[in-house]
């Protein structure tokens, strides 16, 4: 922010001027096989399409839904961190 208080889009963490910025993985498909469920059986226990359930076990997560996260978790038993992170790109 600066003394206007308008905030910087070109600051020092901005994404406009970084090249890399890391990404976020998806660990669902590791998650299941470890619990020895079936994406069809998470599916149902999360109340989720099967399809949504699969695309994320393929990795194509497009948008990350909150509620969705809180629910596999449950059906799961595990840590938010156990199905998604973040890595630096450096």
């Amino acid at each position: 922010t600066n003394c206007a208080g308008v905030v910087s889009l070109n600051g020092p963490r901005s994404i406009f001027e970084a090249k890399r910025y890391g990404y976020v993985e998806i660990h669902l498909r590791e998650m299941i096989e470890k619990r020895g469920l079936t994406r069809n059986q998470v599916a149902t226990l999360s109340n989720t399409r099967f399809q949504i359930i699969d695309r994320w076990c393929k990795g194509q997560v497009e948008r990350i839904d909150a509620d969705l996260l809180a629910r596999l978790c449950y059906v799961l038993d595990c840590e938010l961190e156990d199905i998604i992170q973040y890595r630096r790109d450096d």
